[in-house]
């Protein structure tokens, strides 16, 4: 399995994140001390890399078999290109710990921006969720078109 996600990851044209140890991932994210969130996949924790640039890890709760949603997840990210939407900078796989480490959005989630407020309005206007969807479909064409 571990040479089926390494072997993906290297076909990725110009993206090879780093790869962490999974005592690298505690570290970082000082024994998972900061949560952020958590989604369907697993829980969001706060980390800071040697360099003290902030990052958001996602630790993946239930792999599926193969790895098949790491891999992709790393993929879909780690093509977007886009000031909107979080870059992946690496990724932990070690034994069943499956870990995704992105750049840190100190705003938040672009999720709690896409939907409603408490109040049942929109924080964003459904022409900037437009424009937003329109950026990154452009950019990533022109990104891919480069290839």
């Amino acid at each position: 399995m571990y040479d089926t996600i390494e072997g993906f990851l290297q076909t990725q044209n110009n993206f090879m994140p780093i790869r962490y140890n999974y005592s690298n991932i505690k570290r970082m994210t000082r024994g998972f001390k900061e949560k952020l969130g958590e989604g369907g996949y697993g829980a969001v924790y706060k980390g800071k890399l040697q360099s003290r640039r902030d990052v958001a890890v996602k630790m993946l709760s239930k792999p599926k078999a193969g790895g098949q949603d790491f891999m992709n997840e790393v993929a879909t990210i780690g093509r977007i290109h886009h000031v909107n939407v979080v870059g992946i900078v690496g990724y932990c796989v070690e034994g069943t710990k499956r870990a995704l480490v992105y750049d840190f959005m100190p705003n938040g989630s672009l999720d709690k921006y896409i939907s409603t407020s408490q109040e049942g309005s929109p924080l964003l206007s459904w022409q900037r969720k437009y424009d937003i969807i329109l950026g990154v479909a452009r950019r990533n064409w022109v990104f891919a078109s480069r290839l």
